[in-house]
């Protein structure tokens, strides 16, 4: 695995306070959508799909830090619509950097390269790229040729001025597991500090509506694409996320651990559904039918989600939060055997 130690501390302290105060339901990373305009059409993508007069809004700064410090967790993930289209993104991650958040600024790296210039390499900012796949795969996964290209040139950019870099993948069904791992050699030789895998959600308003992975597929992938990991391959995730992926565990989501805001409000109750908004963290925290979704409440909307924002965090409570994931957590760690 490849999150910095200074991360893993602040997030492992932060989670042991939660467990001293006894709070059965905390946040762990915010998502902060400042906007859902884009420079690219994704055929799985279901958060453009607004009609053009929310596309034209943004959220401010000061919208943007009062939520960071409503919810309080210690780190802010910025997806999207593309956060660099955002005229004050650099002061949005300028104020938030401020405050020791762990800013993972999501980016399909097309405006990546022209912008750097606006920002400031920091331990507490970094650029996650969306890379799905090999120059084929992520281009078509995209519908624009020769994004691929540009993306790795931006990444190259980045990481030579000093910005930490990660990627993000979202696979779909038909997805190679050869391929895959050919991609991860590619994102290793490029020189990326870790990577961040997760299956697709199916979005009711995605353009593409049959190529979204089942649970009993997305197990079969990730096992085929996991089996035998080599040590150069780091990822940016939970290690007991990833088995999850395998099938080695059977997570709950946990999907207040993800909380997501963006111009609506507090958005129920995860990034993937929208089932209402809260005006309120503490709203959205107190009012919102938890026992309502997930798998077991028998949702049909949760029955093959294994999607990152809602199992990462359950993953990770379960590494700081009991002896025997702390362990297994440490030995995939030492052994890269996932």
């Amino acid at each position: 695995m490849s999150v910095p130690l200074s991360q893993v501390v602040t997030v492992a302290s932060y989670i042991i306070r939660q467990k001293l105060a006894r709070r059965q339901r905390y946040p762990l990373v915010l998502m902060l959508e400042p906007l859902f305009r884009c420079n690219l059409a994704c055929a799985g993508c279901g958060k453009i799909q607004y009609p053009a007069q929310i596309l034209r809004k943004h959220l401010t700064v000061e919208q943007c830090v009062k939520a960071v410090e409503e919810c309080g967790a210690p780190i802010v993930s910025i997806p999207g619509g593309e956060p660099l289209m955002h005229p004050e993104m650099d002061k949005i991650v300028a104020a938030l950097v401020a405050t020791r958040k762990y800013v993972y600024l999501c980016t399909n790296a097309l405006l990546l390269k022209e912008k750097l210039s606006l920002f400031t390499p920091s331990r507490y900012l970094t650029f996650s790229v969306h890379m799905d796949g090999l120059r084929e795969e992520h281009d078509d996964a995209v519908c624009r040729e020769g994004v691929y290209d540009r993306a790795v040139e931006a990444i190259r950019e980045a990481l030579a001025r000093g910005f930490r870099v990660t990627t993000n993948t979202t696979l779909f069904d038909g997805a190679s597991a050869l391929r895959m791992r050919e991609f991860f050699d590619e994102m290793m030789s490029l020189g990326v500090e870790g990577m961040m895998l997760s299956p697709g959600y199916s979005y009711s308003k995605a353009p593409d509506q049959e190529h979204f992975l089942r649970r009993t597929k997305t197990q079969a992938l990730f096992t085929r694409m996991l089996a035998h990991p080599k040590r150069r391959w780091k990822f940016n995730q939970s290690p007991l996320f990833l088995r999850f992926l395998m099938g080695k565990h059977d997570f709950e989501c946990t999907p207040w651990g993800n909380p997501t805001y963006n111009m609506f409000g507090w958005q129920r109750p995860c990034y993937l559904l929208q089932d209402g908004y809260a005006a309120t963290f503490r709203e959205l925290m107190d009012t919102t039918e938890w026992q309502r979704y997930g798998r077991r409440s028998g949702n049909e909307k949760c029955q093959d989600c294994m999607v990152h924002c809602g199992f990462e965090a359950t993953a990770v409570d379960h590494t700081f939060g009991s002896l025997k994931g702390l362990v297994e957590t440490v030995a995939v760690t030492l052994t890269g055997r996932l």
